[in-house]
């Protein structure tokens, strides 16, 4: 940990006291090289906390403000305006290449630049530079420190169900990986009304917690021989919806070949920028489709909202997948995030 320098803001900017971030398989990509980014840099993606000061332009948010930060878009490409922001045409450099859209960096270390604006954020650090449009105003009777995930990989796996496959009232959804991205899509399933919803993983613990959070029947891949024909026994004619967490060749496959036709499979899985898979076209072609979804389709700043009333409603109780740890602890956070032993680690400050 090292101190660093922040930039005055500029324009549309906020200054936010992170109160706690989570820890997202993306940052651990980056970290690792897969997704390119000048370094020394700062990650950090979700992150929640309270706006201590606010540009020159900005209308919609105060100092006191509880916020949610999400990915940053530009709000007026054709995109943005008219599907969704996910999608944004300049989504790379504002939230891959370190920098403002300028060339300036919000942080420096003494002579050195120091790259931010990682989804708009940086937010493992104590304070984070981030904007009126992907910092999304929460109620302030909520537990703040431990909202940042709904930003990114909880509004990624909830999103794609509800905002991707739109699966209508007893549908059938399966969902092949239960880290916080799986398990948001179970629990959005459930509160859709999906039925069956049908949990795969190698994690016992993992397939037992989607059982509570509503999954109907759970499937361990390494206790079947034909993973596929188990859940067609389940369901005869092929499930609607299907979610790929993980996106493995084989687990995208498998997603396909499970739907009924017609059917939808979602892939949210990340292996690397460049990554082949094998599909059937024969198989497509009976009126199943293959999606790539980021960030759920969402517009945070309408989806949070949403995932914070089923929250209060029982529905979305995403806090059961979150252990928190100190900043001094963030190496142990990212290990157990790695390792599979904690779903959502969350670094809480102060």
């Amino acid at each position: 940990m090292e101190d660093v320098e922040l930039a005055e803001l500029v324009s549309d900017e906020v200054l936010v006291q992170i109160a706690g971030v989570g820890i997202c398989h993306t940052d651990i990509s980056a970290a690792e090289g897969l997704v390119p980014l000048p370094l020394p840099a700062v990650l950090g993606h979700e992150g929640a906390g309270v706006v201590m000061a606010v540009g020159p332009s900005v209308r919609t948010l105060a100092v006191g403000d509880h916020v949610v930060l999400s990915y940053d878009f530009c709000g007026e490409c054709r995109t943005c305006t008219t599907k969704t922001p996910a999608y944004c045409e300049l989504f790379a450099p504002l939230n891959y290449f370190g920098e403002r859209l300028d060339g300036t960096v919000t942080m420096r270390s003494g002579d050195e630049d120091v790259h931010g604006n990682w989804f708009g954020q940086s937010s493992f650090a104590s304070l984070a530079i981030a904007n009126e449009r992907n910092a999304v105003k929460v109620p302030t009777d909520l537990p703040l420190h431990l909202l940042g995930p709904l930003g990114c990989g909880l509004q990624t796996g909830a999103g794609s169900v509800m905002n991707v496959l739109r699966p209508s009232p007893g549908d059938s959804l399966a969902v092949f990986g239960l880290g916080a991205v799986g398990l948001a899509a179970v629990m959005a399933g459930k509160a859709v009304n999906c039925e069956p919803i049908i949990a795969i993983d190698m994690n016992p613990a993992r397939l037992e917690l989607a059982r509570e959070l509503g999954a109907t029947h759970c499937i361990n891949p390494a206790e079947t021989k034909d993973l596929v024909w188990d859940v067609m026994n389940l369901v005869p004619n092929g499930v609607n919806c299907s979610l790929d967490a993980v996106g493995s060749n084989l687990v995208i496959r498998q997603a396909l070949e499970i739907l009924s036709s017609p059917g939808h499979c979602a892939t949210v899985g990340f292996h690397g920028l460049q990554h082949d898979i094998t599909i059937d076209q024969g198989h497509l072609l009976l009126g199943r489709r293959l999606s790539g979804v980021i960030e759920g389709d969402a517009d945070p700043r309408e989806f949070v909202p949403v995932l914070i009333e089923l929250y209060r409603d029982g529905k979305f109780p995403f806090d059961r997948l979150i252990e928190t740890f100190p900043l001094a602890q963030i190496n142990e956070a990212i290990a157990a995030s790695t390792s599979g032993a904690v779903i959502k680690p969350v670094v809480a400050f102060g």
